[in-house]
């Protein structure tokens, strides 16, 4: 359900559908992704990791790998700076420079297993293979910890004889592995409780899930004997993989150049670095171009989940389904170092509706397990997990709708959020309607199935963008765009261009920048690219378009005020000038006689973000003798704003679900006794795959497009993973019969409490 002329705008090319401009390479085989890259005298990166959970490393000898013939070059974490210090724009979080540099080589410690120790750069893969045996690391191995409550314990194995738990008066005296207490809240929930005519409440578990991304981590570097040095790689972000590695080794940004590739999925999973400061060091050892790729296993093992969480939930609420208060506290892994999204958590619990009474804490919590990473709307699936539950729990003690029981108490446009916003532009009650009104609601659940609803929020961000604008001499017009596009931002700033000059949208193409052809931009995550990088684009199309227009009032000699342009082309509006419009063509053919080339560039940080809403619906079905849960029919809705390319909404609509439903089914991260993982590989780590899946139908909400954009756009990647795993949830519990709180629901589990 999408219309691309909303709100009484003439829309020629935004809103509508056409083909994706990087479809062709990618199924053909011709895009160039991490691991396509190839330089002459190119050696073969490979890294040392450790086999067990938590170690001291006491020793690291590499004299017998480095005398083995075609081995150029082994570095340890003593090859980066002992001094990174700050912070690096990371996602939709802050990374501390030291902690990242610690986790790319261990320093003095290893954390996890695969925890890298050293690398190697040889002349072939089977040699750098045979000089990681050679490398011989002594370890003092230490107690271990894997789950989040044990690491909160008072004699659990700590870590980081540093960390002192934040947030907490007076500071410890302790170290622990809390790394962080957050507090959020308003109103006497108290009273709230006190008055209740009803209260739910329950304990909510979720196991650590990774984003799946088909195309591993890989980069080439390269160290310029001048000391100027590129990086090829598979990222969310070139300008922070710059930032990231410059802070690593200690360099000047201006000696680094970083080339996105195209991007095999990354859902947040790539806003980090592993690989890149590590071949950039061996490269700048040997002087030679190193590749690495990880494979799948070092994929699992050491790259960023997103977190297990433990969450205690209480709601309050009158007999007529009006929420009046809650209290809430979540555990968030964070891995090996802090930072979880546990603090987004809290702020996007209860984000859906407007409850006056709230008691929100969180702990960041470490443990003997990779280093989190964000994953499309971090902390918040978890978060909606646990609530959307116990609101169900409500809708069945009272008797109620599930919709209605949301509608009651749906956020509207004026309220404030927990955390000090005011919502606007919010169109949720309209999608909690779209999904009453659907043929898929409306439409009575089969014998033996059940249905679940859930909704979800994620605030959508903005911040620093920039793109350029250029037109050819032969009148068709180049978008030069700072991002990564994972998720079709490529057509989308085409698209966006082409409605602003006036242009087909065949005239218009897209190219992604490397860090030296392009001014800053933040990284691909938190739903900004169309939103904040569009802005750019359009503000950069729009002075092309004045440029334009003063070029044709240069060549007529009349007033630029009396030239419009419209559907590329310029037109004099001077009844007393006998001339006919200027194409984009013409314009463009004539440069030299009329001012030089036709380009913008524009640099901004994008402000006014709308946040976003979602509301999906699940049937199902689980077979009583296997307890294995079969998906039958799923619908998701979304507020986004204006849609600027359909199908690529749709699409992610489709994909977040898709995602969601193998987060609360299948997922997890197993670990054995002795804290190593038990299921690295994508044949013991169980995502769905097209079979699993139904149709997913989606709803497109366009009733409020965001004023603060140009044409409307709200970000839209993010939301759809949050509602999937209470949605699915919920119409299990109806079948078991029983609130299932722990995540995921395997065959297993399942077969178990029906069997109770």
């Amino acid at each position: 359900m999408s219309d691309g002329n909303q709100g009484g705008v003439d829309l020629k090319v935004v809103g509508q559908r056409p083909i994706r401009p990087d479809g062709v390479d990618k199924v053909t085989g011709r895009a160039q992704f991490g691991a396509d890259f190839h330089l002459p005298g190119m050696l073969t990166g490979r890294i040392k990791r450790s086999p067990y959970a938590h170690a001291r490393i006491v020793s690291i000898d590499t004299r017998a790998a480095e005398k083995l013939p075609g081995v150029k070059a082994i570095v340890t974490s003593a090859d980066f700076d002992a001094g990174a210090a700050g912070e690096v724009e990371a996602g939709e979080s802050h990374a501390a420079m030291k902690e990242v540099a610690a986790n790319c080589l261990a320093h003095g410690k290893v954390l996890y297993q695969g925890h890298a120790v050293a690398a190697v750069a040889a002349t072939l893969p089977e040699i750098a293979a045979e000089a990681l045996d050679l490398i011989e690391v002594t370890y003092e191995v230490l107690p271990h910890v894997i789950d989040v409550e044990e690491a909160m314990a008072a004699d659990a194995p700590v870590l980081h004889d540093d960390m002192y738990t934040k947030g907490v008066t007076p500071k410890p005296g302790k170290a622990s592995n809390v790394a962080a207490k957050h507090v959020m809240g308003r109103g006497d929930v108290a009273a709230a409780f006190k008055a209740a005519g009803v209260i739910v409440e329950g304990r909510y578990e979720t196991a650590a899930v990774h984003q799946g991304y088909i195309e591993p981590h890989a980069c080439v570097a390269s160290w310029g004997a001048d000391g100027q040095s590129t990086i090829w790689c598979s990222s969310q972000g070139q300008f922070l993989v710059r930032a990231m590695v410059a802070k690593i080794l200690n360099m000047p940004l201006s000696d680094i150049k970083v080339i996105p590739a195209e991007i095999g999925g990354g859902f947040g999973g790539k806003t980090t670095v592993y690989l890149e400061p590590v071949a950039l060091a061996l490269s700048r050892k040997c002087g030679r171009p190193v590749k690495i790729v990880m494979s799948r296993e070092e994929v699992f093992l050491a790259s960023g989940p997103t977190s297990g969480a433990v969450m205690d939930v209480r709601l309050a609420a009158r007999m007529d389904g009006k929420i009046t208060g809650a209290e809430m506290t979540l555990k968030y892994q964070a891995g090996a170092f802090q930072g979880s999204p546990v603090n987004l958590g809290l702020m996007t619990a209860f984000a859906c509706y407007d409850v006056e009474a709230l008691a929100l804490t969180g702990y960041d919590v470490v443990s003997n397990r990779p280093k989190v990473a964000a994953y499309r709307a971090p902390g918040a699936p978890m978060a909606a997990f646990a609530v959307e539950s116990a609101i169900d729990d409500l809708a069945l003690k009272l008797g109620m709708d599930p919709i209605n029981l949301r509608l009651l108490n749906a956020v509207r446009d004026g309220a404030k959020t927990v955390y000090g916003a005011t919502v606007r532009y919010s169109a949720l009650v309209e999608t909690l309607e779209a999904i009453k009104a659907s043929p898929h609601y409306q439409t009575p659940v089969g014998k033996g199935q059940a249905r679940g609803v859930a909704a979800g929020f994620w605030f959508n961000v903005g911040g620093e963008s920039s793109a350029a604008v250029h037109v050819d001499e032969d009148g068709g017009v180049t978008v030069v765009s700072s991002n990564p596009d994972i998720g079709g931002s490529r057509a989308s700033m085409a698209m966006m261009a082409a409605e602003t000059l006036g242009l087909p949208i065949e005239r218009v193409r897209c190219t992604v920048a490397d860090t030296t052809s392009i001014g800053y931009s933040g990284s691909t995550g938190g739903s900004r690219v169309t939103f904040a990088t569009g802005m750019a684009v359009v503000e950069a199309a729009q002075k092309v378009v004045a440029d334009l227009k003063r070029r044709a009032a240069q060549t007529w000699e009349c007033d630029i005020a009396m030239v419009e342009w419209k559907d590329g082309v310029a037109t004099c509006t001077d009844p007393a000038k006998d001339v006919k419009p200027l194409s984009m063509k013409a314009i463009a053919g004539k440069t030299a006689k009329t001012g030089g080339p036709i380009a913008a560039e524009v640099s901004l940080n994008a402000q006014g973000a709308a946040a976003g809403f979602g509301v999906h619906v699940c049937d199902l079905e689980i077979d009583p003798e296997t307890g294995r849960t079969t998906v039958i029919r799923y619908t998701a809705a979304q507020d986004v704003g204006r849609a600027i390319h359909p199908a690529y909404v749709e699409g992610q609509l489709q994909g977040g679900a898709a995602q969601g439903i193998g987060w609360a089914l299948n997922e997890e991260y197993v670990y054995g006794k002795s804290g190593l993982l038990e299921n690295a590989s994508f044949l013991d780590y169980r995502m769905p795959v097209a079979s699993d899946l139904p149709m997913i139908d989606t709803i497109l909400i366009e009733t409020k497009p965001n004023p603060r954009h140009p044409y409307g756009a709200k970000g839209v990647g993010e939301v759809p993973i949050v509602p999937p795993l209470a949605a699915v949830s919920n119409a299990v519990s109806r079948i078991v019969g029983k609130r299932m709180t722990s995540l995921p629901m395997s065959p297993a589990k399942v077969l178990a409490e029906m069997d109770k």
